[in-house]
């Protein structure tokens, strides 16, 4: 099984689990961190997520990733967290969740001699983020963004 599927996979298995456990999926990831692979769910609530959740999650879903199903998988950790306040945007319901929120755009090299520009959410398609900043619009493209996170402002 390649990554996206097993992403696609985990997804669908742990809808239901986070129903259960009183929050919603927001992301999940199997990516090579260091030399292990790391399967990660991350989980949101409009009150915030506590570590009981996170633990019926992760024991709910612990045993369905044993199944034959998942055999050929590489070893990893799973990790079931909290989206957190600085949470990273990905899909489009995400960007549209906080659309007019304060972000922070990471780019893969520097645009305008920044690696990264804070400013107000105004746009989001096909991958391509509207930033205002003072006033002025920009749109950037997704080649160049490595990514979007929502700015925590203390």
């Amino acid at each position: 099984m390649q990554a996206k599927q097993i992403v696609a996979r985990v997804e669908e298995l742990v809808k239901p689990l986070c129903e259960q456990a009183g929050v919603s999926l927001w992301d999940v990831e199997f990516e090579k961190e260091g030399g292990q692979y790391m399967l990660t769910v991350t989980v949101d609530r409009p009150e915030g997520v506590n570590i009981d959740q996170c633990e019926q999650v992760s024991r709910a879903l612990d045993p369905m990733l044993d199944e034959k199903e998942f055999d050929d998988m590489p070893s990893y950790t799973l990790c079931v967290s909290s989206a957190g306040m600085s949470r990273r945007l990905k899909r489009p319901e995400h960007f549209q969740a906080f659309m007019g929120q304060t972000v922070e755009v990471g780019f893969y090299k520097p645009m305008n001699g920044m690696k990264q520009i804070e400013g107000t959410l105004a746009g989001y398609d096909n991958g391509a983020v509207t930033l205002e900043v003072n006033g002025e619009q920009t749109v950037y493209e997704p080649k160049d963004i490595a990514a979007v996170r929502l700015a925590v402002e203390i």
